[in-house]
């Protein structure tokens, strides 16, 4: 059996044992515990302890269960998980490692975060243990480029999260089937025009064109699966997903939607996590790994025309952005009353909840986000949650490991248990195509920088965006925000040199009095 494989095996035979041992011992706060101290000291005296810090309650009984599960296989060390508030993480971390004997050894940080922590000490070069593939083999390129600082990888890529394109797959298919009929409808009647031109009697039409006999499309509700339908329609909803977004308005123009929609295209305008795919592909900061403040670029020409492509969309999907909220998107999306919209991976376990309580009536499909224009691309932004090794640690090596273990091995089993999604493609999690879809829209994404200097520029840009949504020119605002970060980072006052680039009038699919009434009725 491969290194691989009996590390898998061990740890599913502790997860399947559920609590083996008792959370209660295995310390969640930062406060020691007396209680249970000898019995501990009677089980693990003999062991070597790490203690691994995190954020997210949400992984308590996971990280608990791969301690475990990893005592199985290390025999001389314990790892002992710490949930801490995430208030002033890295300071609360910082203190912990100068003023007390339980020095977190590592623990669990976003890598926006990583630069600060590597400049503090509290992080380390990782070193990968012998016979361990190196991390660009483990992990997609994004992953890597997240936990690079300075020409060094300072920690392991555990989880992420990114957006992605959800779509209601039901209200697709209806469309598609339509289609098809209509387009079925037309052909027979050309073709019963073109006899009856040639001074012969029309066929008489036996298997009607919904016949899968006769090339037909096939009643769904006669498919086996849940909004299944024959290659036919597969294939014209495949068509339909967009490519652009012009593709999206292609679509909402010849979309006859059921009564119950109100928006063909809706997401959160006010988030920016939901909006920087529109110039994640336009725009630099900090270089390819997010690290480098001589790499800043900001108020570019495609970064212009992409926030230009944005503003329009006020016109045809008016939002806004002071009553929206990306709750409320999701929910208007589970009632059937959005088409399209711009969705973080917690969608798919709230709709499958939703979907096993009856409160979620469609079948859905997530794909990548779509490009701003046939010339420029979309990048959506993502954060890596990372496992970092303490610089403070007396213990790196034996942390090092165990790094390597959860946030390679371990992690063939963390969505099922958190419904995180990992950053390494092992297992079976990725089978799944939604799934599949956000790994897929992850590795080319933009990492969120590391850099000191521009850790406010996440509140400027969407301060930018939500005032060209509003109506401000785009040239004048990227303008402005570029300055104002040029000016953090150079250390004093920065003017970019105007770009002058007129606005294109394109040709609409209709006239502006159609578009706005349009627009009134669909939300």
């Amino acid at each position: 059996m491969t290194l691989k494989k009996r590390l898998i095996t061990i740890l599913i035979i502790a997860l399947c044992a559920g609590s083996i041992y008792a959370v209660g011992h295995l310390g969640l706060t930062v406060q020691p515990q007396e209680a249970g101290e000898a019995e501990e000291d009677f089980l693990f005296g003999h062991r070597e302890t790490l203690y691994l810090w995190y954020t997210d309650e949400a992984l308590t009984d996971y990280l608990n269960s791969v301690a475990v599960a990893y005592s199985e296989y290390q025999d001389d060390v314990r790892v002992v998980p710490v949930y801490t508030s995430g208030r002033e993480y890295l300071e609360t971390v910082n203190q912990a490692s100068l003023h007390t004997e339980e020095v977190p050894d590592l623990y669990i940080v976003s890598n926006d975060s990583l630069e600060k922590a590597y400049l503090s000490g509290l992080a380390s070069e990782v070193r990968l243990p012998e016979g361990v593939l190196p991390m660009e083999q483990w992990f997609p390129e994004t992953a890597v480029r997240a936990v690079t600082y300075d020409d060094r990888q300072i920690a392991y890529p555990f989880y992420f999260e990114t957006s992605c394109f959800l779509y209601n797959l039901t209200y697709l298919e209806d469309w598609a089937r339509a289609q098809i009929e209509a387009e079925q409808d037309v052909a027979e009647a050309e073709e019963a025009q073109q006899q009856i031109d040639s001074g012969q009697e029309p066929e008489e039409d036996t298997g009607g064109s919904g016949d899968a006999q006769d090339g037909g499309v096939a009643d769904a509700e006669n498919s086996e699966e849940p909004g299944s339908g024959d290659e036919a329609v597969a294939d014209r909803v495949r068509q339909a997903l967009p490519d652009t977004i012009d593709d999206i308005l292609a679509f909402a123009y010849e979309y006859d939607a059921p009564e119950q929609v109100e928006a063909v295209f809706k997401w959160d305008v006010s988030d920016i996590f939901y909006n920087y795919f529109f110039v994640g592909d336009a725009i630099d900061v900090g270089g390819a790994n997010g690290d480098k403040a001589g790499s800043i670029d900001i108020y570019n020409e495609n970064a212009i025309k992409s926030m230009r492509v944005y503003q329009d969309l006020n016109q045809f999907f008016s939002i806004d952005t002071k009553e929206i909220s990306y709750d409320g998107v999701l929910q208007d999306f589970m009632d059937g009353k959005i088409v399209y919209t711009v969705a973080t991976s917690d969608a798919m376990s709230k709709i499958e909840a939703a979907k096993a309580e009856g409160n979620f009536a469609y079948e859905y499909g997530i794909s990548i986000l779509p490009g701003v224009s046939d010339e420029i691309d979309s990048a959506s932004l993502s954060v890596t949650q990372c496992v970092v090794i303490n610089g403070y640690s007396e213990k790196k090596d034996m942390a090092n490991d165990f790094a390597v273990y959860l946030s390679a091995y371990a992690s063939e089993v963390l969505y099922p248990r958190t419904g995180k999604l990992p950053v390494s493609d092992t297992g079976d999690t990725y089978e799944d195509a939604n799934r599949r879809a956000f790994l897929e829209e992850y590795k080319s994404s933009v990492p969120m920088p590391k850099m000191i200097e521009t850790s406010n520029f996440w509140v400027e840009l969407e301060i930018t965006f939500a005032r060209i949504w509003e109506g401000e020119d785009a040239n004048n605002g990227l303008k402005a925000l570029s300055e104002k970060i040029m000016s953090q980072v150079v250390g004093g006052e920065y003017t970019e040199e105007y770009i002058d680039l007129p606005e294109e009038v394109p040709e609409e699919y209709v006239d502006e009095e159609t578009v706005e009434g349009e627009t009134t009725e669909e939300g």
